[in-house]
């Protein structure tokens, strides 16, 4: 391919495909690249290379039937996508969950965060040839799931949340595990620091690599931590904040230049952010009840179904047609590992969503790779690109 250049002179550039077969892109993201020698002068992303119809699947079910489709949005952190889902939902009937739910909510959310960005950064370092990141990460990980598994008989895909509540309360000894696993999250960051902080190798990969200015991921529309790395203090939990999170303590965590190396340590200390987080929810977590008691969208207790006809026709028709929010639209987000995830819903009063929009923070961080990427090398590519941590599930929807 020839092209001119504003001086008039002429380059003879090479086209190439950066995936989706290439290990960085995980087979499923396309950049094609237009290449002068090893230097990248222009690229395109393709959106949608791998399209699930996430948002008219789900027309098609009942409002408790979306949520399992949530959990393979982002599936490394699949119980915020749940939560998120109802608490939009919640916010159309106008219902506020317990107080034990929303602080075991808190607790998942921020469990969810901390295993989204192990995986971000773990796969990050792998992708820089630093594979002895990845076995400290990603036990500590395993640690995680074997809570989710004890919670709800799930790891990956877990769908515990529900409209209203929970699928059920916590676990005896629950509370220990959580706290237990704080620390080893603790102890894995200090060993990977330890591994790449002032390593050469890595700050030369990640260095000035990729940099996206405050300005710029404003105007590319980035939420979370890669527009935090940017320089810009924004964070639903304490801009907007939701379930409580006002009356915890912890900071965000602001990066300077806006380069992979500010992605990926933003990233590293937001998770110890989240560890103080959860052992403050601990520590707030009391006895009561982990759904509302509001028949429109809570199973009546059995005991009470077994004698009362008005609590089964509830009980049946919950269970058979699911719930009915009022007629009319809503948009609700919380403060996703990968930035604001936000659902749009429109009600027409029926036990089907008539429709539903998501806002993934993915969507605009993978905008943005071709023009951030213009002027670096081809081997910058799978640094940078693992730096925004596009889940293509979330992406394409």
């Amino acid at each position: 391919m020839k092209v001119r250049t504003p001086q008039g002179d002429t380059l003879d550039l090479m086209t190439v495909n950066i995936g989706p077969s290439h290990p960085a892109t995980h087979g499923t993201l396309r950049f094609l690249a237009a290449l002068d020698g090893e230097t990248i002068v222009g690229g395109v992303c393709e959106m949608g290379f791998l399209h699930r119809g996430f948002e008219k699947m789900v027309e098609q079910g009942t409002y408790s039937q979306v949520l399992p489709f949530t959990d393979r949005l982002n599936y490394c952190s699949a119980m915020i996508n749940n939560i998120g889902f109802c608490k939009s939902v919640e916010k159309m009937f106008g219902i506020t969950v317990p107080e034990r739910c929303i602080v075991l909510r808190v607790i998942l959310i921020e469990l969810s965060r901390i295993i989204d960005h192990l995986v971000c950064v773990l796969a990050n370092l792998v992708d820089l040839g630093a594979l002895t990141n990845f076995w400290y990460f990603f036990n500590v990980r395993e640690e995680v799931y074997r809570i989710w598994e004890k919670l709800c008989g799930a790891r990956l895909t877990n769908t515990v949340t529900r409209i209203g509540g929970m699928y059920r309360d916590a676990y005896p000894g629950f509370e220990g595990d959580v706290l237990a696993v704080c620390g080893k999250v603790e102890a894995a960051i200090a060993e990977v620091r330890g591994l790449i902080e002032y390593n050469k190798i890595f700050i030369q990969r990640t260095k000035d690599i990729g940099i996206v200015t405050a300005e710029q991921a404003i105007a590319f529309g980035w939420t979370g931590p890669c527009l935090r790395a940017s320089g810009v203090d924004r964070d639903l939990r304490k801009d907007e904040p939701y379930y409580g999170y006002e009356t915890y303590q912890f900071d965000t965590i602001v990066g300077t230049k806006g380069d992979t190396f500010d992605r990926i340590f933003v990233r590293i200390f937001e998770m110890l952010e989240s560890v103080s987080i959860v052992r403050q929810a601990v520590g707030k977590l009391k006895p009561g009840p982990v759904n509302a008691a509001d028949a429109r969208v809570s199973l009546p207790p059995r005991d009470n179904v077994y004698h009362d006809m008005e609590s089964l026709i509830n009980s049946f028709k919950l269970v058979y047609e699911g719930v009915r929010p009022p007629a009319g639209e809503c948009y609700d987000s919380l403060e996703a590992a990968n930035g604001e995830l936000g659902f749009t819903i429109i009600s027409d009063g029926g036990t089907n969503p008539y429709r539903i929009k998501v806002k993934a923070p993915c969507l605009t961080q993978w905008a943005a790779f071709a023009p951030m990427m213009e002027g670096h090398m081809v081997a910058d590519v799978a640094s940078a690109l693992g730096s925004i941590n596009i889940i293509a599930g979330e992406l394409d929807r």
